[in-house]
């Protein structure tokens, strides 16, 4: 019989050092190190400043000291995606720096290389009685962010494994009469419209591109998208060869993207690219990214965890901003990063930082026996909503079932019933 447990954990946007002295951490390092494979999600570059900051960020330009790598080894973890909206907020430099970093402190990480083969790479965990294997992509990047391909006579692209989706806005024929006349008076399809005519681009048949959105007539208006065939075949294609030279396969995929308005309701093409993991052969599909909790859905009696929420989240505690970040606030050379963060999050009372459910998360654990999942409990963790945005983003086991109690009404929406017994939610029983 194989057996394999997973601790499985959202976001660690980690910018400080554990503090000295403090044992806070240990109960949860403790529950961590019972698993045989320790799953975060590293949502910073680390590096003593070996690359300049990029023209676009995550939002924040995330970097950390490598020393931290040193914390998330307390907390247990032993494998870590890093394919993310954050993965090149320091350009090429912090890339390899933060690679040579994870090499260096000898961590299992997926999800980016030096070219695309690299970034789609399995990486494999060898443990008591079995093997797993690991995959991690991202559907939330730059599109200069992705890897590239290689050819015989040109290399390829250091970046992220992407998983790139279309979305298709459906409108009624009333409504597409008015958009093309807007689209006439105001020009904002010339370009589109000469590059198809000098060849640069293809013309979709019944698709009309308004400002680079894609809309068509259709019954049923709203939005619907699809992930990118050629993205999902290639990580498809790791997914099959890893479930043949190991005896479990987990597929991590970081995505902000929602439906519908919802943060907290994954996209179409999210779940349509997790099924198609788990028809592949993948044992479990862990999310992470909207920085909140999603529902979990059973496939074929396999585990999708559409978000994990966060497990360390201190992007408010970063040292140092590049000036784009700045002018964007108004701000100049005589400003601090404090002062940026104060105008950014208006005194703490919007954004992130004010949004309650940011600072309350789960960590999951589930254990599989010869392939079929067995079990499956979270457990609510609290990460200091209201302290000092210089203290907060620590997590700590907690009590509060109210995120339980989130986490199994989102579930259900996705077909899966939670049973709540305390302070953690189980599937079938606790």
């Amino acid at each position: 019989m194989t057996r394999m447990t997973i601790a499985a954990t959202g976001d660690s946007f980690i910018t400080r050092r554990l503090p000295a002295g403090d044992e806070t951490y240990r109960d949860l390092a403790e529950w961590i190190g019972r698993s045989d494979i320790r799953f975060t999600n590293l949502e910073v570059t680390v590096h003593r400043m070996e690359g300049f900051p990029a023209a676009q960020s995550g939002g924040t330009w995330a970097v950390a000291d490598p020393s931290v790598l040193q914390d998330l080894r307390k907390y247990g973890f032993n494998a870590l995606a890093w394919a993310n909206n954050h993965t090149l907020d320091y350009s090429y430099g912090g890339l390899e720096a933060t690679a040579r970093y994870l090499d260096r402190f000898d961590w299992v990480h997926a999800g980016v290389g030096r070219n695309m083969s690299e970034a789609n790479d399995i990486k494999y965990l060898e443990f008591q009685g079995g093997r797993a294997a690991l995959i991690a992509a991202t559907s939330t990047f730059h599109e200069s962010w992705r890897a590239g391909e290689q050819r015989g006579d040109i290399g390829g692209r250091p970046g992220v494994n992407p998983l790139r989706f279309t979305a298709m806005f459906r409108i009624s024929k009333e409504q597409m009469v008015h958009l093309k006349a807007i689209a006439d008076e105001t020009g904002i399809n010339d370009e589109h419209n000469m590059l198809v005519k000098e060849g640069f681009a293809v013309a979709e048949p019944d698709v009309m591109q308004f400002g680079g959105h894609r809309f068509a007539v259709g019954e049923v208006k709203g939005t619907t998208t699809k992930p990118n065939p050629h993205d999902l075949s290639r990580i498809l294609g790791a997914i099959g060869n890893a479930r043949r030279q190991a005896d479990y396969v987990i597929v991590s995929i970081h995505s902000h993207e929602m439906k519908n308005g919802r943060k907290d309701v994954p996209a179409d093409f999210l779940r349509e690219f997790a099924r198609s993991c788990i028809d592949e052969g993948a044992h479990v599909v862990i999310g992470h990214g909207p920085h909140i909790i999603r529902g979990v859905e059973l496939y074929k009696n396999r585990p999708i965890l559409y978000s994990m929420g966060n497990f360390i989240f201190q992007n408010d505690s970063v040292d140092r901003l590049p000036s784009e970040f700045y002018e964007k606030y108004g701000l100049g050379y005589s400003n601090y990063p404090a002062d940026a963060l104060d105008v950014r999050s208006a005194g703490d009372t919007r954004g992130l930082g004010a949004n309650p459910d940011v600072w309350s998360s789960v960590v999951a654990g589930l254990v599989f026996e010869d392939g079929d999942l067995k079990s499956m409990d979270f457990h609510p963790i609290a990460l200091g909503y209201g302290a000092p945005r210089y203290r907060r983003g620590w997590p700590q086991l907690t009590d509060d079932r109210s995120v339980l109690f989130k986490l199994q009404a989102l579930s259900k929406e996705l077909g899966t019933e939670l049973v709540i017994e305390g302070a953690k939610a189980c599937w079938k029983a606790c």
